[in-house]
């Protein structure tokens, strides 16, 4: 919902500042229009569209000015703008990109299958994905929280260290196919740091619409059959090492997306519900609901 908001706030904001432009450049060509027209009878029937001129004038001041009074609004700043943590730490910052986490498991998983990847949270899943492209030779790079603008591991050549040859996104998502909105977002990042391929890799399934799109835009995409098919053509020594990376230390606690530390338990009021939250609350307001173990 945050991010929805953020992007309709963002759009407004993209009109206002697109109108104001446009007030202010048919103001200026009304009032200078008769200082460059030679004959006397049309430049008389231009000097009366002058009042107009500045009208625009003045109504395309307003809104520029009206729109960065409105940017210094977090939840209103115009699209582009880097949003800092504490505008983003809010009780529903992760309700769009990072379901439900579960509970403490009842047993812990022995070998891979899919129910690894349903018990184990978020960060614990990037950094399995992480490890799989290293096993593969990659050098990696990864963001594990706060903006990544939209990327969550940068894969590096050992021949070309500082030019990044792949980027990956990575979704936790259990029981929501990924659709192509996310992955046309992974597409603009691989355009803006001029990265030719990119990998997208989920816990759950995409929409034949982003199968599409990512197959024209040499974007590999990576759902649990792909990544547990990958996973087995490692070897044994490989798999396991994958299997501890995913198991590591609390697998099953949530991370915090803004803090990175890991969310606590905590009960909704009247004792209905369980979720998790952030133990830095209330300087961070990161909630996340919580699933049976």
């Amino acid at each position: 919902m945050v991010k929805k908001y953020n992007r309709r706030a963002g759009r407004a904001a993209r009109r206002r500042y697109e109108t104001a432009v446009t007030l202010l450049v048919l103001g200026v060509a009304l009032l200078a229009a008769p200082w460059f027209v030679d004959r006397p009878g049309l430049a008389g029937a231009l000097a009366v569209t002058r009042p107009f001129g500045y009208l625009m004038l003045l109504v395309g001041g307003v809104l520029l000015v009206l729109g960065r009074f409105l940017s210094k609004d977090p939840a209103v700043k115009p699209a582009g703008a880097a949003a800092s943590p504490a505008a983003v730490k809010t009780p529903t910052a992760l309700a769009d990109d990072r379901l439900a986490a579960s509970a403490a498991p009842a047993s812990r998983p022995e070998a891979w299958s899919a129910a690894v990847f349903e018990a184990i949270e978020w960060r614990r899943f990037e950094a399995v994905v992480e490890a799989l492209f290293r096993q593969a030779g990659f050098e990696t790079r990864s963001q594990s929280h706060g903006a990544d603008g939209g990327v969550d591991i940068w894969l590096h050549s050992s021949s070309v260290p500082d030019q990044p040859v792949s980027v990956v996104q990575c979704k936790h998502w259990q029981g929501k196919r990924v659709g192509v909105d996310k992955v046309r977002e992974l597409r603009g990042m691989m355009a803006a740091h001029g990265v030719r391929r990119g990998q997208f890799a989920a816990t759950s399934t995409f929409s034949p619409d982003a199968v599409a799109f990512a197959r024209e835009n040499s974007i590999h995409l990576l759902d649990v059959g792909a990544l547990l098919a990958l996973i087995a053509t490692r070897t044994p020594e490989q798999q396991q090492a994958l299997l501890e990376v995913s198991l590591e230390g609390d697998y099953w606690r949530p991370t915090c997306v803004n803090c990175g530390t890991k969310l606590v338990e905590r009960t909704a009021k009247g004792g209905a519900s369980r979720f998790w939250g952030c133990a830095g609350f209330p300087k961070c307001r990161t909630t996340m609901a919580m699933r049976a173990g």
